[in-house]
C-alpha cells in the first residue's frame, strides 16, 4: 500500500513540501497575526473583527467612511466580543486581511494620547517606578495606554461619565487625552491602516504586561498632553474624572 500510494502521489509529496515550506513563511511575513490576537486575548481583551485597508479605502460598503479600517464589521461587536481562543483562531483564519478590535470598558479602558506627549508621559511614568500595562503605538500618532477599566455593566455605581470620555466615531471631539471606555474600542495590534502594508499598530509594551489602575496614569498624562498643547491643567483638577 505504501509504494503504491507513493507511486500515485508524486504530485501530492511535492504539495506537501510546497505546503510544508509555505507555512512558516506566511506565519513570518504577517507578524505572527495570530499569536498576537491569542496573546491579546490571554491578557483578557475581548476581540472581534474589524473592516481592514482596501488600497486608500475601508473594505466596508460604507461612501467616505470617517473611520476607515477602523471600525468593527458587525453592528453586535459588543456581545460578538469575546477571549475565547478557538472562536478568535477561526475569525483570523477565515478572515486573513480582517483587523481585530478590542472593546472597551468590560474588562479594560484605553487612554489615548497624542504620540510626543504619550512617549514623554511613559519616559517619566518607568523613572518613577509606576506600574504601566499594555501600550501600542498608532501611525496616526497616537500612543495608546491599556489600563482595568473603571467600572463594568454589573457594577453600575461605579460606572460613570466624564468629558474626557471618547467613541471612535467622534475622536476629533478630542484631539488631546482621549479615555475610551464603556460603548468605545480602539484596534488592537497587529492592525493596518489604509496605504500601509505593514502594521500600522503595534506594541510598544505587549499584553503581558498587567493591566493598572487607570488614575495612577492620569496626572502623567493629563501633564504631558497639557505641555504639549501649551495648556496647563486646571489646578483644582476639574476636568479630570473623579469618583462618586
Amino acid at each position: 500500500m505504501s509504494a503504491e500510494f507513493g507511486g500515485r502521489s508524486g504530485r501530492q509529496g511535492k504539495l506537501s513540501q510546497w505546503l510544508r515550506g509555505r507555512r512558516p513563511k506566511q506565519a513570518a511575513g504577517d507578524g505572527g497575526r495570530e499569536a498576537q490576537l491569542l496573546a491579546a486575548a490571554e491578557a483578557g481583551l475581548p476581540l472581534a473583527p474589524a473592516a481592514h485597508p482596501a488600497g486608500y479605502r475601508c473594505s466596508c460598503d460604507r461612501v467616505g467612511c470617517p473611520t476607515p479600517a477602523r471600525h468593527p464589521v458587525s453592528f453586535a461587536w459588543q456581545t460578538q466580543s469575546t477571549t475565547d481562543h478557538a472562536q478568535i483562531e477561526r475569525w483570523a483564519r477565515h478572515q486573513p486581511q480582517a483587523n481585530f478590535i478590542t472593546a472597551t470598558g468590560m474588562v479594560h479602558d484605553v487612554l489615548d494620547v497624542p504620540l510626543d506627549a504619550g512617549r514623554e508621559a511613559l519616559d517619566r511614568l518607568l523613572e518613577a517606578g509606576v506600574e504601566v500595562g499594555p501600550v501600542a503605538e498608532s501611525d496616526d500618532g497616537r500612543l495608546l495606554f491599556f489600563t482595568l477599566t473603571r467600572g463594568t455593566p454589573e457594577d453600575e455605581d461605579e460606572w460613570w461619565p466624564c468629558e474626557l470620555d471618547c467613541h471612535p466615531e467622534t475622536m476629533d471631539e478630542h484631539p488631546g487625552l482621549r479615555w475610551h471606555c464603556r460603548g468605545s474600542y480602539v484596534l488592537v495590534p497587529p492592525a493596518r491602516l489604509p496605504g500601509d502594508d505593514d502594521p500600522s499598530v503595534r506594541w510598544v509594551r505587549g499584553p503581558e504586561h498587567p493591566l493598572p489602575d487607570p488614575l495612577s496614569l492620569l496626572e502623567y498624562l493629563t501633564d504631558a498632553c497639557a505641555r504639549y498643547a501649551d495648556v496647563r491643567p486646571d489646578p483644582t483638577g476639574a476636568a479630570w474624572p473623579l469618583r462618586h
